[in-house]
């Protein structure tokens, strides 16, 4: 970040970006959008910055990959119009959002491991396939009855799109493939989790794009990696707005 800055220290946009890798019309947008405070003028009527544009530059830079750049942005208009308990309410509602996330990446990881446990302990569900028009299929009552589930259950759950079982030809029976027997497990799992239609069917679409459950593992580790990440940003987020807001007085 180059030498220490002065309490009285006057600088120009440019002097700014080159601590910050930006360039001057990005600090000049900033200035523009609130997330700085107006900066100085010369008799000249050019810019001029301070110690304190450059902490809140980098208390917004350090904001960004916590919570985002429309929510740090509203956390610094906050802060720079004396809103301060609006900027910390700002904060609570993305820590709350990633507790949320954490959640329901805690969800998912248990319904795996419950289909995991489910698969190992029935290793003869595949030797019921032949009461259904195909290798690996069932039709609804011993799929409900596998799950400890009512019928009415998987069909309340097809209008959901949770399953998509296709129709017998002849006897017009749904019946259940291999895919749509692990998409119901994964919804019975998540069900009891407390979860709601709404918010499983986003999650097995998940898992039918990524085409089956190891794919969805890999990227869970990845979901679970960036909520690290974004845990680790809120805390240096923190600290720097904490120093910015006590630079303000």
């Amino acid at each position: 970040m180059g030498r220490n800055l002065q309490s009285g220290e006057r600088l120009r946009p440019v002097d700014l970006a080159r601590r910050h890798g930006l360039s001057t019309q990005a600090v000049r947008n900033y200035e523009e959008a609130g997330i700085l405070p107006a900066a100085g003028r010369t008799p000249h009527g050019y810019r001029t910055y301070t110690p304190l544009h450059a902490r809140a530059l980098r208390a917004f830079l350090a904001l960004v990959p916590a919570h985002g750049h429309p929510t740090a942005t509203s956390i610094m208009r906050a802060v720079n119009r004396g809103a301060a308990d609006e900027a910390l309410r700002l904060v609570d509602e993305s820590h709350a959002q990633l507790l949320d996330d954490r959640r329901t990446l805690e969800a998912v990881e248990r319904a795996l491991r419950g289909l995991e446990l489910t698969a190992a302990s029935h290793p003869d569900t595949a030797s019921r396939s032949d009461t259904a028009s195909g290798p690996d299929a069932t039709f609804i009552g011993p799929l409900a009855e596998q799950l400890g589930i009512r019928p009415a259950t998987l069909r309340t759950w097809e209008r959901a799109g949770l399953v998509r079982p296709r129709r017998d030809p002849r006897t017009g029976y749904r019946v259940y493939d291999e895919a749509d027997v692990r998409d119901a497990r994964l919804a019975h799992q998540l069900r009891r989790g407390g979860y709601l239609l709404e918010q499983i069917a986003p999650l097995i679409a998940q898992v039918r794009a990524a085409g089956g459950l190891e794919p969805l593992e890999a990227a869970l580790g990845d979901w679970r990696g960036r909520l690290s990440a974004r845990g680790r940003a809120m805390l240096t987020g923190a600290a720097e707005l904490d120093a910015y807001l006590r630079e303000r007085g």
